[in-house]
C-alpha cells in the first residue's frame, strides 16, 4: 500500500498529560482553605474599633498621605483666666453708689452725675489728699475701698482724672498742677486696683483746665470740687 497521502496524528506522550493533574488537586485545596477561613471569619466577633485600625492601617499603606505636623499650644491662658465680667447698668450702679455713699462722712460730700454715656463719682481732693500731696489720706484710703468694695463688682471700664482750682496748690516736689493731678489720680487708681477691682485702670491729670465745667454749683460746692477726683465709669466693659 502506498502511505505517502496520509497524515499521522501524533499524541502527546503520556507522561505530559500527568503533570497537569496536581493543579485540580490545587484548585480544591484553595477554595477549601478560603471556604474554611470565610467560615471562621463569619463566626467570630470582631470589634470595630479593632476592625476600623485595620482599615485605617491599610489605607495609610495602600494610599500614604503627608501628614501635618499641628504646632503645640504654647499660650498659658485659657478661658478662665481671660473671662471678663460683664458690664452692667448705669442706672442701676448709681442707685447703688447712693445707698452706699449714704452715711459716709467722705463719700457722703461727693457727687453722682449721671450722663448719657458714662457715670462720674466726683470726690472732694482736699478729703482725699494734703495739701500739694499725691498720697491719699488714712480716711481717704478707706473711702476707696468702700468705693472699691462696690466697683469690683463689675466690669465696667473706668477712668481717673484729677482736677485741680485755679489757685496755685502745688507742693510734694511737683512743678505744676498738672503733674500733681496725674498723680493724684494715679494714686486713687492704684488704691481701687488693691480693693479688687481688676480691670486696667486709665488715670489722667488735667491741672485747672476744666474748672469752669461746675459753674452751675452754689459757691462753696464748686470751691471744693475743683481740687477733685472724677472716677469714670463707662457702659463698656473694661478693655473692649
Amino acid at each position: 500500500m502506498d502511505f505517502k497521502g496520509l497524515k499521522i496524528q501524533e499524541h502527546p506522550p503520556a507522561q505530559d498529560k500527568g503533570t497537569r493533574v496536581w493543579l485540580i488537586t490545587f484548585t480544591d485545596l484553595v477554595a477549601l482553605m478560603l471556604t474554611f477561613f470565610v467560615m471562621v471569619f463569619a463566626m467570630s466577633s470582631v470589634k470595630v474599633s479593632k476592625w476600623q485600625n485595620v482599615i485605617d492601617s491599610l489605607s495609610q499603606t495602600l494610599r500614604p498621605t503627608q501628614e501635618k505636623t499641628v504646632p503645640a499650644a504654647t499660650s498659658s491662658f485659657n478661658i478662665g483666666t481671660i473671662f471678663r465680667k460683664r458690664a452692667i447698668n448705669l442706672d442701676y450702679l448709681a442707685s447703688v453708689l447712693a445707698e452706699s455713699f449714704e452715711g459716709h462722712a467722705l463719700l457722703s460730700n461727693g457727687r453722682l452725675m449721671r450722663l448719657e454715656d458714662r457715670l462720674i463719682i466726683s470726690l472732694p481732693g482736699d478729703l482725699l489728699f494734703e495739701t500739694g500731696q499725691a498720697e491719699t489720706t488714712e480716711r481717704g484710703r478707706e473711702a476707696m475701698f468702700v468705693l472699691g468694695g462696690v466697683l469690683r463688682n463689675i466690669g465696667n471700664s473706668i477712668g481717673i482724672n484729677g482736677h485741680a482750682g485755679p489757685e496755685a496748690a502745688v507742693g510734694g516736689g511737683y512743678a505744676s498742677e498738672w503733674e500733681l493731678t496725674t498723680a493724684r489720680a494715679a494714686a486713687v487708681a492704684n488704691v481701687l486696683s488693691h480693693s479688687g477691682y481688676t480691670e486696667d485702670i486709665t488715670a489722667y491729670g488735667y491741672g485747672a483746665s476744666r474748672a469752669g465745667d461746675l459753674s452751675d454749683l452754689p459757691e462753696p460746692t464748686r470751691t471744693s470740687l475743683n481740687r477733685r477726683i472724677d472716677i469714670v465709669v463707662r457702659p463698656t466693659a473694661g478693655g473692649s
